[in-house]
């Protein structure tokens, strides 16, 4: 499947989005991450973001709350101490866009202050009016991502008729919100959340049938890497899920994503680097 073409409007930047896979590599500033790669310290965040440049990474996305199921929200403030400093050492050198990963409107105007320019918003149609118009007076993008319940509900919200079209409509909501507060449609990303409010199986056919996203008229950015889905298949621990999330972001890439987010930057860049060349041998 040809995916489509699009310029991405992200404060500064302009991300050409369709012919290659861009890769958000995943910078964890909580100790408690899900998949082992959380940091304790501004340094070692910083250094792992510095890899992940080197290794090829085309946007990086810093978090200081896991999302993953059943984790506590983390006060704003220690967000904040914790992704800060990151953001504001990374923007004064490095030449490629910086997304915050928050929802709470506190961390992504300081975030926004400091250099970042996504908001990736796991709330999606939940989002607040508030950090809907800090996005859109900041001139960033969005990424709005699907999902019901918060992390500690999620997994008991994974009732679906049809998973996909559910999905859709959902994150179709949250793309007309977005509109109407004034966000522009070359600033918005959408997310199907995998592993957020849907089971193994829901996730397998999210990727599926990722082309039907389309429909939205949006870039779609997945979320595959080191996912307890993969485990669940593969019977292995979130250490070992390497080859697994290969196999999810090429099916993925293969099906429309325009955007993949993963901790393994360089691996995955060579898994894309191939699965974009057989892309674009399509006539």
């Amino acid at each position: 499947m040809k995916r489509k073409v699009y310029d991405l409007r992200a404060r500064d930047f302009v991300l050409k989005l369709g012919h290659a896979t861009k890769i958000m590599g995943v910078v964890n500033c909580s100790p408690d991450s899900f998949s082992g790669d959380g940091k304790r310290s501004s340094a070692a965040c910083l250094s792992h973001a510095r890899k992940q440049i080197q290794e090829g990474a085309d946007i990086l996305d810093i978090g200081g709350e896991s999302t993953r199921p059943g984790a506590l929200m983390v006060p704003p403030g220690e967000e904040i101490r914790r992704v800060i400093p990151v953001i504001k050492s990374l923007a004064r050198h490095c030449k490629i866009p910086i997304s915050v990963d928050t929802y709470k409107v506190e961390v992504a105007r300081v975030a926004l202050d400091a250099g970042a320019s996504i908001v990736n918003d796991i709330k999606g149609a939940r989002a607040g009016r508030d950090l809907l118009k800090m996005v859109r007076d900041y001139s960033a993008a969005i990424i709005i991502m699907h999902m019901r319940g918060t992390p500690i509900t999620m997994q008991s919200k994974t009732r679906y008729k049809d998973v996909v079209k559910e999905v859709i409509e959902e994150l179709q909501i949250s793309v007309e919100k977005c509109l109407a507060i004034g966000i522009k449609k070359d600033k918005i990303i959408v997310d199907p959340g995998i592993g957020f409010a849907k089971t193994a199986l829901q996730n397998l056919i999210l990727i599926d049938q990722l082309d039907r996203l389309k429909i939205l008229r949006c870039p779609v950015m997945l979320g595959t890497s080191r996912k307890s889905f993969i485990g669940h298949v593969l019977d292995n621990g979130a250490g070992n899920r390497l080859l697994g999330t290969a196999a999810t972001v090429t099916a993925g890439a293969m099906r429309g994503a325009h955007i993949v987010r993963v901790h393994d930057v360089k691996q995955i860049k060579e898994t894309l680097l191939m699965t974009d060349a057989i892309l674009n041998a399509r006539t």
